[in-house]
């Protein structure tokens, strides 16, 4: 197995947060995630409802949680249906959960087929007054492919239809903001995975190299280290193509003096790391570069003191945007007259520097929370400043991820090189 088994008592104990913030006499139903399909027979490599994952550790295929804590049979307060194995799925796909392998991975003793779980549905149905069901509320989502859990929203409401139904995203987003200790093992080894990519980068990288063979260089050491691979797709933007934000083409040769800007990251056991790196093909910043990068990595370094519980992220990011502005003038890029006439829209920054600082990182990597939430200890977020110059075919973006602490934040990232001299000092050394 690629990582070690994680406790199952974390599944165990949030589901138990989650049965605290239900109504009385609720049935949860949560369903995995399709398989997607691709052309003729192909599909897509399975990726687990992340809120399944959540509270049950169980990464497969027609995967069920129901979850009625005041059922009377008090074998019916918490059950998981999964796909039956037979000899015919071991050959062709592989083995699939047991019913006593799934008890160990989640801590539910009562685990059913999934082929029972439409007549176990019809029997308990009529017991609950109000059913909760997941949909997607990711304020940037987009879905625009039926999911399972929407297929079975219009299929229990059409055979329950005067029964209370209720979101259960809500809760969930609730309950992930904050991290536990297990979750943050996870990540730590997720970015642990990620800088030794970065490191093994640093000894390839060099004019007339290919942006895509950067990312075979990560991938190679993301995967060798117990990683499944990217946790998100891999943007390796060299000179102009660094100021496309989500630039994912990874098509085009680095040339001697340009700057190679990589963001790009490890999962671990389901768990996301994001980290943005920018450095030199030939090893070595132009003066020009090193400004501009010192002007990010100071920004990034007082986002961090700002970034502290209490502060909402609209605070935080309007407080970033006054510091990023003042960086701008220092590089000359408009002077603080223009930046006065500029008005509260702050289009001259904007034009630099033109996305969010920070995001909540966990299962996903942008991270589900309950909108306009303070920042609070436990909760885990990016910060990434960025600056963009068109003109010069230069974009610089920094990014490490921390834990929000009580009196201090956490650097998951302190151990990965930052500091012009240290990445030149490595390039030099590891292509010397």
């Amino acid at each position: 197995m690629r990582y070690q088994s994680i406790s199952p008592e974390l599944f165990v104990r949030n589901r138990q947060n989650l049965r605290q913030l239900l109504k009385p006499n609720s049935l949860v139903i949560l369903h995995a995630n399709d398989i997607y399909p691709t052309n003729a027979d192909g599909t897509l490599p399975f990726k687990q409802n992340s809120d399944l994952f959540y509270l049950t550790g169980v990464d497969q295929e027609d995967t069920t949680l129901v979850l009625m804590p005041d059922a009377r049979d008090p074998k019916e307060r918490e059950i998981l249906f999964v796909k039956e194995t037979s000899e015919h799925i071991a050959i062709w796909e592989g083995e699939k959960l047991t019913k006593e392998q799934a008890r160990v991975v989640t801590g539910i003793e009562r685990v059913e087929w999934s082929h029972h779980f439409d007549s176990f549905l019809h029997r308990v149905a009529p017991q609950a007054e109000n059913i909760y069901l997941v949909t997607n509320e990711h304020l940037r989502a987009s879905v625009i492919v039926e999911t399972c859990n929407a297929r079975f929203i219009k299929d229990c409401q059409a055979r329950y239809p005067l029964h209370r139904y209720e979101r259960l995203a809500p809760l969930l987003h609730r309950l992930r903001i904050t991290k536990d200790p297990e979750e943050i093992k996870m990540l730590q080894q997720a970015c642990d995975i990620t800088e030794a990519g970065f490191r093994r980068t640093l000894g390839f990288i060099k004019p007339g190299v290919g942006e895509w063979e950067i990312e075979a260089e990560l991938l190679h050491e993301f995967v060798r280290r117990g990683s499944r691979g990217f946790a998100y797709t891999p943007i390796i933007g060299t000179g102009k193509n660094a100021c496309v934000l989500h630039y994912v083409d990874n098509d085009q040769i680095c040339k001697d003096g340009d700057l190679i800007l990589m963001d790009v990251a490890a999962e671990y056991a389901g768990w996301a790391s994001d980290l943005t790196r920018t450095v030199p093909a030939n090893g070595k910043f132009t003066p020009r570069q090193r400004d501009v990068y010192n002007a990010v990595l100071r920004v990034l370094r007082a986002a961090n003191e700002i970034l502290r519980p209490g502060t909402t992220l609209m605070e935080y990011q309007k407080q970033v945007v006054e510091i990023m502005e003042q960086e701008l003038i220092g590089l000359g890029l408009f002077t603080a007259e223009e930046a006065k006439a500029q008005g509260p829209d702050k289009a001259l920054v904007k034009k630099y520097f033109m996305h969010g600082t920070s995001h909540h990182l966990g299962l996903d990597v942008h991270d589900v929370s309950p909108p306009h939430e303070p920042i609070a200890e436990g909760m885990v977020f990016t910060i990434e400043p960025g600056i963009y110059i068109r003109e010069e075919a230069m974009g610089v973006r920094l990014e490490n991820d921390y834990l929000i602490g009580k009196d201090s934040n956490f650097d998951l990232m302190g151990n990965i090189p930052i500091e012009v001299d240290e990445i030149e000092a490595l390039m030099s050394k590891q292509q010397g």
